[in-house]
């Protein structure tokens, strides 16, 4: 699969996804996100593809935001088009994916780079990255659903101020806000999330997509997350993967996890 914006190659069951315009410090246009879309479509889809790793090229921004000049002259019918479909192409559709996905932060996550980065299943961020949703600068809202992921992982009151200041957090206040899990150094950032994703791809990938369905539950509308755990966790005794797991550990061995 070629694409104009975005790499993407498998390697031990990881496939990485670069977000490719560095002179536009990697901001996400329409063309993008309908490419990365289709990455991480096929990786879900892809057999060998245990953990999906999300970063942008170059040393200076894993998302610096929107591109805004495709979206300056929009009226309120086409700006709330493009939010929606946004949000169902990629936000919405990376946080439901059933293969983890991992966003290596590396610089500016600003805007629909924070946005993108929340909307993965967890976030590493290399020490020089700074991170905001500068929207209300410009007399818009954030609009792939920062505004709802942001308070879920920081807080109601962290997130109000972050959005109404149009703010910037570096990388240590977002590891103490729990807004990403690690900090490391640049030269580290790709080599820490590689070892996380190994980590993670050597369980049981059925019972772990059946986890994060659990886990979304929880956020959305409606929906009885203990009830979604209980049926994830049915589900699980009848997996190949529940067999050869629970057999390896009665013979005290190490579990070889087919994925089915």
């Amino acid at each position: 699969m070629t694409f104009n914006n975005i790499l993407s190659e498998t390697e031990n069951g990881i496939t990485t996804i670069t977000i490719n315009r560095p002179k536009k410090l990697n901001a996400l246009n329409q063309e993008t996100i309908k490419e990365l879309h289709k990455a991480f479509k096929a990786a879900n889809e892809a057999k060998e593809t245990k953990v999906i790793l999300i970063t942008g090229s170059g040393e200076k921004a894993f998302v610096a935001g929107a591109d805004i000049s495709e979206f300056a002259d929009f009226s309120v019918e086409e700006g709330r088009d493009l939010a929606a479909k946004g949000q169902e192409l990629l936000f919405d559709f990376v946080q439901n994916l059933e293969t983890p996905v991992i966003a290596a932060v590396n610089g500016f996550a600003l805007g629909g780079g924070l946005e993108l980065a929340m909307a993965c299943h967890f976030r590493v961020a290399s020490n020089n990255a700074k991170m905001g949703l500068p929207e209300v600068s410009l007399g818009v809202i954030p609009g792939y659903g920062g505004t709802q992921r942001l308070p879920q992982l920081i807080g109601k009151g962290r997130a109000m101020e972050l959005i109404m200041t149009a703010g910037m957090i570096d990388a240590n206040q977002a590891l103490n806000y729990g807004l990403v899990n690690h900090v490391t150094s640049q030269e580290e950032l790709l080599p820490f999330c590689k070892n996380l994703a190994l980590k993670i791809s050597r369980n049981s990938m059925v019972a772990i997509a059946q986890a994060i369905q659990a886990i979304n539950a929880n956020y959305q509308d409606g929906v009885d997350g203990f009830e979604v755990e209980i049926n994830a966790f049915g589900y699980c005794f009848g997996t190949d993967d529940f067999e050869e797991g629970t057999s390896a550990f009665l013979e005290k061995r190490k579990a070889d996890f087919k994925g089915e």
